[in-house]
């Protein structure tokens, strides 16, 4: 019997010890839903016929959300399309690029190249895929 209860007792702190360390942790901060996206109207013509309009979004930064202004540009390869960011009621999903190619985050530090559509350098980048 001592040596059933010590086996049971070694099993049990044993399970204990790999839930512990299988379990995960996450942190977040909620700041609850975006305001409502800005009226814009869409003046400067389509550059080109390979170009699409991201509509601007609201997106979170820290504690508060940033607005992200609507602008034309080539999808990352042919076929991508954009699938815009969105709010469930609890939780904000950020925009992505999705096609053949798979689903590419967006990153907004592209955004800063102003001029990324006109030269030529980004027509069937994969960012590393």
């Amino acid at each position: 019997m001592k040596n059933f209860m010590r086996t049971t007792l070694l099993a049990a702190i044993l399970l204990a010890a790999g839930s512990a360390f299988g379990a995960q942790v996450s942190i977040g901060i909620r700041i609850g839903p975006p305001p409502p996206p800005r009226v814009v109207h869409v003046l400067p013509a389509r550059p080109g016929p390979e170009f699409v309009w991201v509509e601007g979004y609201w997106y979170p930064v820290g504690r508060h959300y940033k607005w992200h202004g609507g602008y034309w540009t080539r999808p990352l390869y042919p076929g991508a399309r954009w699938v815009g960011p969105h709010h469930d009621g609890q939780r904000f999903f950020a925009g992505y690029w999705e096609g053949d190619r798979g689903r590419i985050e967006h990153d907004h530090r592209w955004d800063r190249d102003h001029n990324r559509d006109y030269h030529g350098h980004d027509q069937d980048r994969d960012h590393g895929r």
